[in-house]
């Protein structure tokens, strides 16, 4: 049975409700999703935790948050939230808590009954709740900062200097070897500007200034891609939902019937479906004749990963305003924003590719620039795929409801069918028998237990490793708090483990990167071979 919900700031109860937004006309999901822009933005907010998957009282208020944005702590990262339900962003995203005040007061009525029921999570366990006050409590005893200092800072000051100097080196070099080995040495350091800098100035955790923030994010402009896609496809798609598939979704692509935006449903992860071409990379994917030999050329397909966002996907979500299932409109909605794309998209192909074919010729020039690319996205696939796409992690699959089913909720699992979460269970249990002390019962699809069993970590623990990846070895610790600085993870590890252990949640990791490497291959050739699920 579940613990009983509790309230905390993260949770706005369903009295703080005002009167006339709850006499108001319920608002539906259509019409949520018609505020999806930065000049009319409006998002929903569970008021009550889900209990079950199959409860009748799911309560939802909505918010007006178009000219909030503008002062928002967090910038303007709120407006990805615009026409959506977002409750996951809400409660990520706040580790420290949001006082209900701030809530009433952008509040403008409430969702029609059951709006969003079908959702994929529960709420209602206790361990995320917990797990966020150790967490801070750990950070303020150690007299750190959520939010990035002066560690982050000066790292990233060392890497952006390599980044310029490598490029001019490999522009301006008349002996082309050394402007190949410029053209390595600007890609290496592109790719951690990408896990760095930008991925924490766009999660909003480079620092506590709003501008601070924005800069930091557009250094992943500033290396060719376009940091609202990237936005778009990692905090809407991968973090809410990491590893989770939509099955109506995926046989809708497969057989080509597609619907309006405003339709589909957003949980759904873009990253194991659709991101690497010629790849499975989930087990309820439909197996193809050449998946067999994914395990082999997965390295080469993933050094042309960026290569493939500077040129095809910025462009496409720019121009259809859409990303997969998931709507783009929240960025790309805004006259600045489109203009801030095409600008940066037009002076990072004269400094990165148009310079060095001035100064090399059509075909060396070109030559620096795929080096430059290929060596970013081998290095960039190298420190994450391995986090979620490895042995040992589960995969989840959101269906319709089935009442003829004897569980409402879809376990995550792992391609041999196995539930990491029952094995912790099972051995919490016995420790229980000992100590005779109850752990408290999390549900499979507790949002912060998904996370656990989706991700995998490697070296965790390690000062060194968490600085060299950007905190992508401390993969869980980044998912559970994404507005927490990378440079922190390796501070908080510790508590996020002994709780998982005492909540019965899974805690996986690897001794290091290449253990990690090679496991990730392995399953890619077990993926590869198996039948879907």
């Amino acid at each position: 049975m579940c613990n009983p919900p509790t309230k905390s700031k993260l949770t706005v109860p369903t009295t703080s409700i005002p009167n006339a937004a709850a006499t108001a006309t319920p608002i539906t999901k259509s019409e949520l999703a018609k505020h999806n822009t930065p000049t009319s933005a409006w998002c929903a907010l569970h008021s009550t935790p889900r209990t079950n998957p199959s409860s009748t009282n799911q309560s939802h208020i909505v918010l007006d948050i178009t000219k909030f944005a503008s002062t928002h702590p967090g910038g303007d990262l709120i407006l990805l939230a615009a026409g959506k339900d977002a409750s996951v962003l809400f409660e990520t995203y706040h580790p420290r808590g949001v006082h209900p005040s701030i809530v009433q007061r952008l509040q403008i009525g409430v969702m029609e009954e059951n709006a969003f029921n079908d959702s994929f999570y529960d709420w209602n366990s206790d361990f995320y709740k917990v797990l966020k006050s150790r967490v801070v409590q750990r950070l303020e005893e150690r007299g750190l900062n959520t939010r990035g200092s002066g560690e982050i800072w000066l790292k990233a000051a060392l890497l952006l200097i390599g980044f310029w100097t490598c490029l001019y080196y490999m522009i301006i070099s008349e002996n082309y070897p050394v402007a190949l080995a410029a053209s390595v040495g600007m890609g290496s350091f592109a790719a951690f500007v990408g896990t760095c800098i930008q991925h924490d100035g766009n999660h909003g955790a480079f620092a506590k200034n709003r501008l601070v923030n924005k800069f930091a994010g557009w250094t992943l402009d500033m290396i060719g891609a376009s940091a609202f896609t990237w936005e778009i496809q990692h905090m809407l798609g991968h973090h809410p939902y990491t590893n989770v598939l939509d099955e109506v979704e995926k046989e809708k692509l497969e057989k080509l019937d597609d619907c309006p935006i405003e339709e589909k449903d957003q949980e759904s992860d873009p990253d194991v479906f659709s991101s690497f071409p010629l790849m499975r990379m989930h087990p309820l994917q439909k197996p193809s004749w050449f998946h067999k030999y994914q395990h082999i050329y997965a390295p080469l397909l993933f050094a042309l990963m960026t290569l493939a966002k500077v040129f095809q996907q910025d462009f496409e979500v720019a121009t259809s305003k859409r990303l997969y299932h998931i709507d783009a409109n929240g960025r790309y909605g805004s006259f600045f924003n489109v203009a801030r794309f095409w600008a940066m998209k037009l002076i990072t192909m004269i400094y990165m590719m148009g310079l060095p074919i001035y100064a090399h010729g059509l075909f060396k020039g070109m030559g620096l620039f795929v080096l430059g690319h290929l060596v970013c996205g081998e290095l960039l696939a190298t420190m994450f795929i391995v986090n979620h796409v490895i042995e040992g992690v589960s995969y989840a699959a959101k269906t319709l409801p089935n009442e003829s089913a004897k569980e409402k909720v879809v376990k995550p699992t792992t391609v041999n069918g196995d539930t990491p979460m029952e094995k912790t269970r099972q051995h919490v249990a016995a420790m229980e028998n000992k100590s005779k002390a109850a752990a408290p019962f999390v549900p499979y699809n507790d949002w912060a237990a998904v996370q656990c069993q989706t991700s995998v970590n490697w070296s965790p623990g390690s000062w060194f490793w968490n600085h060299f990846s950007g905190g992508l070895s401390h993969q869980i610790e980044h998912h559970l708090f994404p507005s927490i600085c990378h440079t922190n993870y390796y501070h908080i590890q510790d508590v996020v483990e002994s709780t998982c252990q005492e909540y019965g949640v899974p805690y996986q990791s690897q001794p290091n990167l290449f253990v990690a490497y090679g496991k990730m291959l392995s399953h890619l050739k077990f993926l590869g071979r198996s039948k879907s699920a």
